[in-house]
C-alpha cells in the first residue's frame, strides 16, 4: 500500500502543477483583456470627444463667414477666431492621444487606424480653410480697420452654400461611420448612439457662440435625437428633453 502512494504521489504533485500553471495562464490573458477593453473604451470616448471638437469647429467657422458678410468688428473676429484656433488644438491633441493608444494597443486596430486617419485628414482640411480665411481677413483689414465686409467675402459665402449639399451628404457619411465605429467598439446600442450624439450637437451648441436662432435650431436637433434615444428605451434622455424644449 505505502509503495502505490509512493507511485501516485509525483503524479498528484505534477497535475496540481499544470494546474497550477494553466490559472496562471488564464490570469494574465484575463489582465491583458481588461486592460485592452480600457483602452477601447478610452479610445471611443475620446471619438466622441473629437466629434464634438469638429462639430464645434464647422459651427464657429460658419457662424464667422456669416458675421464677416453681414459685418463685423476686428474685435469680434478676433475673439471668435481665438475660440475657433482653441478647438483645433483640442481636437489635435485628442488625436495625437488616440494615435499613441494604438500604437500601444495590443488589438487589431485597422479600422481605427483608417478612422483616424479620416479624422486627420478632416482636420488637416479644416485648418488650411481657417487659414485661408485668416489671410483673407488680413488682407482686407489693410483697407478698413473697422469693418469687415466686402463683395469677395460675399462671394466666398455664395460658393460655400453651393458647395454645401455635396460636403453635407459626404459629412454625414463620415458621422454616421463615425458613430457605427463607436457602436462596434463600444457595444453602444441604438438608443445609445441617438443620445451620444443628441449630446455631442447640444455641447457644439453650448460651447460655440452661435446667434440665437441657429443656436435654437441646433437645440431642436438635438432634442430630436433625444427622442429618437427615449422611443428605443433610453429614459434618461427625457431629461434632456425637458431640459432643452425649456431653451427654445
Amino acid at each position: 500500500m505505502i509503495r502505490k502512494l509512493a507511485y501516485a504521489l509525483p503524479i498528484v504533485i505534477l497535475i496540481a502543477s499544470c494546474d497550477t500553471k494553466e490559472k496562471d495562464t488564464l490570469r494574465s490573458q484575463v489582465d491583458s483583456l481588461k486592460v485592452e477593453l480600457e483602452t477601447s473604451q478610452k479610445m471611443a470616448q475620446t471619438l466622441t470627444e473629437v466629434g464634438t471638437l469638429m462639430d464645434s469647429i464647422d459651427a464657429s467657422r460658419q457662424l464667422l463667414r456669416v458675421n464677416m458678410v453681414e459685418g463685423t468688428t476686428y474685435e469680434d473676429y478676433t475673439s471668435r477666431m481665438k475660440d475657433i484656433n482653441g478647438y483645433v488644438r483640442d481636437t489635435q491633441h485628442k488625436l495625437d492621444d488616440l494615435e499613441k493608444s494604438l500604437a500601444t494597443s495590443k488589438a487589431s486596430n485597422s479600422a481605427n487606424a483608417k478612422l483616424l486617419k479620416n479624422l486627420k485628414a478632416q482636420l488637416e482640411g479644416k485648418t488650411q480653410e481657417i487659414a485661408a480665411l485668416q489671410e483673407q481677413v488680413e488682407k482686407y483689414r489693410s483697407e478698413n480697420q473697422n469693418l469687415i465686409t466686402t463683395v469677395s467675402m460675399q462671394e466666398a459665402e455664395l460658393a460655400d452654400k453651393q458647395t454645401m449639399i455635396e460636403t453635407k451628404t459626404q459629412e454625414l457619411a463620415l458621422i454616421e461611420a463615425r458613430v457605427q465605429e463607436l457602436m462596434i467598439q463600444s457595444k453602444m446600442t441604438e438608443a445609445d448612439a441617438y443620445f451620444a450624439r443628441g449630446q455631442a450637437v447640444e455641447e457644439a451648441a453650448n460651447r460655440t457662440k452661435l446667434a440665437p436662432r441657429k443656436k435654437k435650431e441646433t437645440f431642436k436637433e438635438a432634442i430630436e435625437l433625444y427622442k429618437k434615444a427615449l422611443s428605443l428605451g433610453k429614459n434618461e434622455a427625457q431629461d434632456k428633453i425637458t431640459e432643452l424644449e425649456k431653451k427654445i
